[in-house]
């Protein structure tokens, strides 16, 4: 399931190399705790949550807030965590650009050195498919460039992936976890948190069910014939607009892609996705013409949620807002008065996530006291 967004304002620069040999240090051993207090689906979990994300490039002192920090961050715990991977039992794959091209053929050999190697295609097709739907289903505007693929000796995996969306100069980041993915193509994440949205072609949308299954329909024509209808959009719909991003494809591009698919055959929508050559372009293509001989509605709707609390003092990433304030504080006053009546549900959701909460701090602080307790011991010597 994806289980969150992220929205960084786009930064250039570079890590100073004294802070990123600190980062990799002080990052492969919180990822060491981690495991050793709570195992390695525990190190998932917290990989796959955009704000423990967010929180550890902070611990490792990194900016708050730049693109540049999930770059670095997974770097850095790529390289930390190099030789240790076979004791831990975490795999670490991937990274940003030419790098990230390289993940399928980076698990293939990872998995061949530790033994298992039976996992090596369904890492491989997970790492696809993640990608394949944030930068071609779900389009949203931002091109994926980073890609950071992680898996257990357990079977399980969390992706990190960045797009960049040079219009309003902003980087997205997705997480992805496997645990709870029931279908990649059908609302295949459990949220997704920025601080606002546009309209989207979200073809893994429940909305978008008929769409799927007409575009794999579509592509069992003969591509000359789907081509032809395409052609005809703009004189039957002559109202229909589209955002520049949306651009059809060239004739001659279009031609190949669906020539490919009409050789493959797909049955599904997935296994069209999971096709070679089948990107943004030529989904956009097949809605449109779904749209125009079928007469389906796409649906745009961006699968953006609101998951800001109560802002702050100094404007960031929001003022105050009060009246949310004064809310949240009636939540709490009614579970405890529910609770003294005898109904503690409210209150033991609360409590949980508390203890959620607790259990993280207690993990920084611990770390934070053995690092001064070494720094200590290290003087002293």
């Amino acid at each position: 399931m994806r289980t969150g967004i992220a929205n960084l304002p786009l930064h250039g620069g570079k890590c100073p190399a004294w802070l990123f040999a600190k980062m990799k240090s002080l990052g492969g051993a919180i990822i060491e705790v981690i495991v050793e207090e709570y195992g390695r689906l525990e190190v998932l979990n917290r990989l796959s949550d955009p704000f423990w994300f967010q929180g550890l490039g902070c611990v490792l002192g990194f900016d708050w807030h730049s693109s540049g920090l999930t770059t670095t961050v997974c770097g850095a715990l790529k390289e930390g965590l190099k030789d240790a991977q076979g004791n831990l039992g975490i795999f670490l794959t991937g990274g940003k650009g030419r790098v990230s091209r390289n993940t399928p053929q980076e698990i293939e050999v990872l998995c061949d050195r530790f033994g298992f190697s039976n996992s090596t295609a369904d890492f491989q097709y997970a790492s696809r498919m993640s990608a394949k739907i944030d930068s071609s289903a779900v389009q949203d505007g931002y091109q994926i460039y980073h890609h950071f693929f992680v898996f257990t000796a357990n079977n399980d995996w969390a992706v990190i992936q960045q797009g960049m969306n040079q219009d309003n100069r902003q980087a997205r980041r997705y997480h992805w976890l496997s645990r709870g993915i029931q279908d990649f193509v059908c609302e295949p994440h459990s949220a997704i948190c920025c601080d606002r949205n546009s309209p989207t072609l979200n073809l893994v949308s429940n909305d978008n069910q008929d769409i799927r299954q007409a575009a794999t329909e579509l592509v069992a024509l003969p591509p000359a014939s789907v081509i032809r209808e395409l052609g005809l959009v703009q004189k039957t719909i002559p109202t229909l607009t589209l955002p520049a991003r949306h651009s059809i494809p060239s004739t001659s591009y279009l031609n190949k892609a669906l020539s490919i698919a009409h050789d493959r055959k797909p049955q599904t929508f997935e296994s069209l996705l999971s096709i070679a050559g089948i990107g943004a372009g030529t989904l956009r293509a097949l809605a449109l013409v779904a749209e125009l001989a079928y007469g389906i509605e796409p649906s745009y709707k961006d699968p953006v949620r609101y998951a800001f609390a109560h802002g702050g003092k100094d404007g960031y990433p929001f003022p105050v807002k009060q009246n949310d304030m004064e809310h949240s504080t009636l939540i709490l006053q009614r579970a405890l008065r529910r609770s003294k009546t005898g109904h503690r549900e409210q209150l033991e959701a609360l409590h949980r996530l508390g203890k959620c909460i607790i259990k993280r701090l207690r993990l920084i602080s611990g770390i934070i006291s053995k690092m001064k307790q070494s720094s200590t011991d290290n003087y002293l010597k």
